[in-house]
C-alpha cells in the first residue's frame, strides 16, 4: 500500500510504523577467536527473515533485525571452542566445523522473533584482515614472479628460434626478414652482391700474400743453400784429395743450374784437373786405376810418404 501522510487514520493516529513486509536475507557477524590471541576468526551467518504480523513488529518495536539475530549468535557458548584449537592460517578447517556446528544448532535452537519467519541460510568463516592482506600481497608477489619467469621462458625460446635460424646461414635469415617484410629484396641483393666482392677481393689478397709468402720462403732456402756449398768449398779449398769436378757437378744440382757467385774464383779449373805434384813410385788418378772416380784412396800404401 501507499503510505499517505494525509490519511484520517495517519492524522489521528498516536504513532505510525511503517514496517517492510518483504522476504530478507539478512547476514549477522560474529568474530571467534583462534590459537593466537593476536588473530581472531569472523563468522558470518546468513538468514532469510521476513515479517508475517507487522502490528506485532510495530509493537516490540523491532527496527534492526541484526540485534536479535546477533543475540541468538551469542547465545551459542559452545561455538568458540570450535575455532580457539586452530591457528588463523587453518581457515579453511574452521570453516568446515562452523558450518556443522551452526546447522546443528539453528536445527536444535531455531532462531525466534515475534511476528517474523527466520531460517538459517548458512556461516562463512574469514581470516582476519592482517591475514588476508599479508595472503593478498603473497599472492601478488606469486604471480609477479610466475610472470616474469613465464616471461624469461619466452625470451628462453625466441633465442632459440633466433640460434637456429642464424645457424641456416645468412641467406636463410634474408629470406625470413624478407617473408616477415622487415627486409627489402633490392637492398638484400645489393649487400649479398657488395659481400660477394669483398669476399673475392680478400680471397685474391690472402692467395697474392700467400704465394709471396712461398717464393720468400723458397728464395731464402735456395740462398741457404749457396752459403752452405760455399763454406764447403771454402773447407776443402785446401785439400788435395778432392775431385772437383764432382763437387761442381754436385753444386750444380744443389742449385738447380742456377749461377753460384763466387763459384769460380773458389774453384780454380787448373786444380780440378790436377790435384798436386805427384809423389814418386804413385801415378796419377786415372792412369792405371789406383784412385778411384771419386777421388778417394783406394790403397793404404797410398797415404805414406
Amino acid at each position: 500500500m501507499v503510505f499517505d501522510t494525509s490519511h484520517p487514520d495517519v492524522l489521528d493516529a498516536s504513532s505510525v510504523s511503517l514496517v517492510d513486509t518483504r522476504a530478507r536475507l539478512v547476514d549477522v557477524e560474529r568474530s571467534l577467536p583462534s590459537l593466537s590471541e593476536a588473530d581472531n576468526f569472523t563468522m558470518r551467518a546468513s538468514f532469510t527473515c521476513q515479517v508475517i504480523d507487522p502490528a506485532v513488529i510495530a509493537r516490540q518495536g523491532v527496527i534492526d533485525v541484526t540485534v536479535p539475530l546477533l543475540a541468538y549468535l551469542m547465545g551459542d557458548s559452545d561455538l568458540p571452542r570450535v575455532s580457539a584449537g586452530h591457528r588463523v592460517e587453518e581457515v579453511n578447517a574452521v570453516r568446515i566445523e562452523v558450518s556443522r556446528r551452526m546447522a546443528a544448532y539453528s536445527a536444535i535452537v531455531p532462531p525466534r522473533v515475534a511476528g517474523m519467519s527466520i531460517e538459517f541460510v548458512n556461516a562463512e568463516v574469514h581470516a582476519s584482515d592482517d591475514l588476508r592482506d599479508w595472503e593478498q600481497k603473497l599472492r601478488d608477489e606469486r604471480r609477479s614472479w610466475e610472470l616474469q619467469r613465464g616471461q624469461r621462458d619466452f625470451e628462453t625460446q625466441d633465442a632459440l628460434r633466433i640460434a637456429e635460424l642464424l645457424s641456416q646461414g645468412s641467406d636463410h635469415v634474408d629470406a625470413f626478414g624478407i617473408a616477415r617484410k622487415e627486409f627489402d629484396v633490392t637492398e638484400v641483393a645489393a649487400r649479398i652482391h657488395r659481400n660477394t666482392d669483398e669476399e673475392s677481393a680478400r680471397r685474391h689478397k690472402a692467395e697474392t700474400a700467400e704465394r709471396v709468402h712461398a717464393q720468400t720462403l723458397e728464395t731464402a732456402d735456395a740462398q741457404m743453400r749457396r752459403d752452405m756449398l760455399l763454406t764447403l768449398l771454402k773447407q776443402m779449398g785446401g785439400s788435395e784429395y778432392v775431385d772437383y769436378h764432382q763437387v761442381l757437378e754436385q753444386v750444380l744440382r744443389e742449385t738447380r743450374g742456377q749461377s753460384t757467385p763466387a763459384l769460380g774464383a773458389m774453384a780454380d779449373p787448373g786444380r780440378m784437373v790436377e790435384s798436386g805434384q805427384t809423389r814418386p813410385g804413385h801415378r796419377t788418378a786415372g792412369g792405371d786405376g789406383s784412385h778411384d772416380p771419386h777421388g778417394f784412396v783406394k790403397d793404404e800404401d797410398d797415404l805414406i810418404d
